[in-house]
C-alpha cells in the first residue's frame, strides 16, 4: 500500500483513527491489517518530516509491530525493543499517537522507549545489543515467581490456581506464563552483548522469542518462497505435535529408540541448515525460524502465531526494509534514518532548520585526512558511527587505515590497544556516551599498560532531542579518576585541531578530547600550534570574580563577562583545556588574586573538573570560595539544546545572575 502525503487530520485515517491501543487492533480482521500498516506509514512520515526524528527504521518494521501486537496480549507479554529507533509505531499503537507530534522535545515523547511513559515499554532502551539479556531476565524472574507462589501455597491444579490468585490478590503478571519478546537488528547484532545473552539464553533453555530484524540484506524470492514453506511446516501445530508424539513412542523402546531421536533430530537440522542461515543459533540452543518476508504481514501474523507457544528459545530471522513505503528513505537510509524539519516530498531540509557552519566531527574528519597524509603510522576507529563521527571521507581515502568495528565499543578500545601495542597510534572515534560502555577496557586494557591512544569523544555534552540515554556528561568523571589519562577539551575548532595534532604528536599514554555535537563556533583557522600538557589560557583580566571554564562553556562565560561587564563586574575568564592534568601555576595565581571562584563545565558536577579544582584548593589548603556550575545529582531529560542548557543554568543569562548573586 502506497503512504498517503495528503492527509492533515488524524481522524482521516480510516484505520488508525479507529487504533487506541492493541485492544482495539486485536478486533480487526486479518485482511485489514495492511490497511493500517499503510495508515501508520502515511502518519509517521506526514508527522516526522513536519517535527524531526527517527524515520527509516520505524518505517521498515510497521508489519512487525502490527502483528506483535495483534497475536500477543501485551502488555500482559512483554515486546523488549533493541535502542528504541524502530520504536515510532509501538508509541502510535500503544495510546500515545495524539502525542507523537511531541516526540523528543522539551516534556514531549522520548524518541526511545521508556518504562515511566507506557506500560506497553517493557524496558528502556536508548543503547544497542541489550535486548536479549534484558528479555531473558525477565523469562527468568517470570520462571522464579511463579515456581514460588506454587511452592507457598502447594499449588496442584489450575482451580487452585485461580483462587489463590483472587484470595490473594496476586499480579496475574506474577504468575502467568506471559511471552517475552526480544527484538534486536543486524547492526545491534553485532554487539558483544547480544551474543553473551543468547549463550546464556540457550544455556538456560527458558521460552524466549528472539526476532532479528534484519534490513541490510535482500533474499532471492525463489529462496524466501522455499523456506517460508518450510518454516510453516516446521513451525505448524501438527508438525511440532507430531514430533512430541514420534519422540514420546521412540523413547519407550531403548537404545533403539535413542538412536531413532538422533536420526530425527539430524533429518530437521539437516534440513534447516541447507535451506536457512541458522545453524549458529541452533547450535547454542535456539529453535531457529527464518529467513521470511518482515514485510509481509500476513507471514508475519501466520509464523508468530505458530511459535508463539513452542517451548524452549526461539529465533525468527525476518527480512525488512528500512524506509518501507516511502521512496526517499528506501534510496537513502543513511540520509533519512534521523531526520530534521523536512519537505515530505523532496526531502530537502527547510531553510529555518539549515545551520551554515560546518560542524565540529567535520573539523575531526578535515584534520584527520591532514594528519593521515603526512603520518602513515596513525589509523582510527569507529564503532558503526563512520558517518556520525565525520570520517566517511577518511575511510574513502585511507580504507586501509580506517575500521569500522559495528556495534562494539569495548571491542573497539582493547582492538585499539593491541594495535598500540606495535607502535601505531590509534584514534578510537566513539560518542561519550557510548564510550561509558567501554570503562573497564580504557582502564584495563589502555591506561594500565600506559598506551599512547587518543579518544575522540564526539557529542560530549548535552545532546538535545535524543535525550538522557544519549548525553554526553559523565565523560569528564569517568576519565579523570583513571590514572595515565589527559583529559581536555577545545573551547572552538582551532583549538580541536591543536589539541588533536598535540595529542598525537606530543603527549604519550591516553588522551581523551571531548567536544560537542552541532556547529562550530566559527573562528577564522589558523596554522597548527602545539599546547603544552596542562596549559591554560586567560582570556579576560578582570578583579571581581575569575571564571575557570572548560570546553564548550568557555564561550559561554566570555559573553557572560561582557555583560557583567556593563554591570561594572570586571571578570577574568580562563580558558582551562585540561581537566587532568590541572594548570596548577594557574590556579595558585587566581588563589592569591581573586577571593571568588566559579567554574562552569558541560558534564555532571560530582567528580567533574570543578571538583578536580576544588580538591586541589583543598590540598593546597586555600580558602577562597568556589562555586561550581554543571550539571546536577540526576539525568537530564530530552529537549531542544538552548532550552536544556538554560534549565541547567548553563547559559548566559543564568551564569550572570549566578555571579551576581555570587559577589553579593
Amino acid at each position: 500500500m502506497s503512504i498517503n502525503l495528503e492527509i492533515s487530520k488524524l481522524e482521516d485515517y480510516k484505520y488508525l483513527s479507529k487504533i487506541n491501543f492493541p485492544s482495539d487492533l486485536r478486533k480487526l480482521k486479518e485482511n485489514e491489517l495492511s490497511l493500517l500498516c499503510s495508515d501508520i506509514r502515511s502518519f509517521m512520515v506526514n508527522t516526522i518530516t513536519k517535527i524531526g526524528g527517527h524515520l527509516g527504521a520505524g518505517l521498515g518494521v510497521v508489519e512487525l509491530t502490527v502483528a506483535l501486537h495483534y497475536v500477543f496480549n501485551t502488555p500482559k507479554d512483554k515486546l523488549i525493543f533493541d535502542v528504541g529507533h524502530q520504536g515510532y509505531p509501538h508509541k502510535i499503537l500503544t495510546g500515545r499517537k495524539d502525542l507523537l507530534h511531541t516526540i523528543r522535545q522539551k516534556n514531549g515523547l522520548s524518541g526511545f522507549l521508556k518504562t515511566s511513559e507506557s506500560e506497553y515499554d517493557a524496558f528502556g532502551c536508548g543503547h544497542a545489543s541489550t535486548s536479549i539479556s534484558a528479555a531473558l531476565g525477565m523469562a527468568v524472574a517470570r520462571d522464579i515467581q511463579k515456581k514460588s507462589i506454587n511452592q507457598q501455597n502447594n499449588v496442584t491444579n489450575q482451580d487452585n490456581i485461580n483462587q489463590i490468585i483472587t484470595n490473594q490478590n496476586i499480579k496475574q503478571n506474577d504468575y502467568e506464563n506471559f511471552k517475552v519478546v526480544a527484538i534486536i537488528g543486524d547492526g545491534s547484532l553485532t554487539g558483544g552483548l547480544a551474543y553473551e545473552a543468547l549463550n546464556n539464553a540457550g544455556f538456560l533453555n527458558k521460552n524466549l522469542i528472539v526476532i532479528l530484524n534484519d534490513n541490510n540484506i535482500s533474499i532471492d524470492e525463489n529462496v524466501s518462497a522455499f523456506s517460508h514453506y518450510f518454516n510453516e511446516i516446521f513451525s505448524s501445530k501438527k508438525v511440532q505435535g507430531w514430533k512430541d508424539e514420534i519422540w514420546e513412542i521412540v523413547g519407550k523402546v531403548g537404545s533403539r529408540g535413542d538412536r531413532i531421536r538422533k536420526i530425527i533430530s539430524r533429518f530437521e537440522g539437516s534440513m534447516k541448515s541447507i535451506i536457512t542461515p541458522g545453524m549458529l543459533f541452533e547450535a547454542i540452543g535456539f529453535n531457529y525460524f527464518g529467513p521470511i518476508n518482515g514485510n509481509n504481514i500476513h507471514k508475519l501474523v501466520k509464523i508468530l502465531q505458530n511459535i508463539k507457544n513452542l517451548n524452549g528459545p526461539i529465533f525468527l530471522h525476518i527480512i525488512t526494509e528500512k524506509g518501507k513505503g516511502y521512496n526517499l528513505a528506501e534510496q537513502d537510509y543513511r540520509k533519512l534514518h534521523a531526520i530534521g524539519t523536512i519537505d515530505k516530498i523532496t526531502g530537502l531540509p527547510l531553510k529555518t532548520t539549515q545551520n551554515p557552519l560546518p560542524k565540529y566531527k567535520d573539523v575531526f574528519g578535515e584534520t584527520l585526512l591532514e594528519i593521515f597524509d603526512k603520518t602513515p603510522n596513525i589509523v582510527v576507529i569507529s564503532a558503526a558511527m563512520l558517518e556520525g563521527t565525520g570520517l566517511l571521507e577518511v575511510q574513502k581515502k585511507f580504507p586501509d587505515r580506517t575500521f569500522d568495528v559495528g556495534i562494539a565499543e569495548g571491542h573497539a578500545v582493547t582492538f585499539a590497544a593491541g594495535i598500540a601495542t606495535q607502535g601505531i597510534i590509534p584514534i578510537v572515534a566513539i560518542y561519550s556516551s557510548f564510550l561509558q560502555r567501554a570503562f573497564d577496557n580504557i582502564i584495563h586494557d589502555c591506561a594500565l599498560q600506559k598506551l599512547h591512544i587518543v579518544f575522540a569523544i564526539d557529542r560530549a555534552g548535552v545532546v538535545g532531542e535524543d535525550g538522557a540515554t544519549h548525553h554526553g556528561v559523565f565523560d569528564i568523571a569517568y576519565l579523570r579518576i583513571i590514572p595515565n589519562m589527559i583529559v581536555m577539551a577545545p573551547k572552538d575548532e582551532q583549538e580541536l585541531r591543536n589539541m588533536l595534532y598535540s595529542a598525537i604528536y606530543e603527549y604519550e599514554n591516553c588522551v581523551a578530547i571531548r567536544y560537542p555535537r552541532g556547529n562550530i563556533v566559527n573562528v577564522a583557522k589558523t596554522d597548527i600550534e602545539k599546547i603544552p600538557l596542562g596549559k591554560s589560557e586567560i582570556l579576560a583580566d578582570g578583579n571581581d570574580i575569575c571564571i575557570i571554564a572548560f570546553g564548550s562553556m568557555v564561550t559561554v562565560a566570555l559573553e557572560a563577562s561582557i555583560e557583567l561587564k556593563n554591570k561594572n563586574i570586571s571578570a577574568t575568564v580562563i580558558n582551562a583545556r585540561f581537566a587532568k592534568p590541572l594548570d596548577n601555576n594557574m590556579l595558585d595565581e587566581v588563589a592569591k588574586k581573586h577571593t571568588k571562584i566559579i567554574t562552569v563545565e558541560e558534564g555532571q558536577k560530582i567528580a567533574g573538573f570543578g571538583s578536580a579544582v576544588l580538591e586541589y584548593f583543598n590540598e593546597k589548603n586555600y580558602k577562597n570560595q568556589i562555586k561550581i556550575l554543571g550539571i546536577d545529582d540526576y539525568f537530564v531529560e530530552h529537549g531542544n539544546i538552548d532550552l536544556l542548557l538554560s534549565e541547567l543554568q548553563l547559559d548566559v543569562n543564568n551564569l550572570v545572575n549566578n555571579i551576581i548573586d555570587f559577589i553579593s
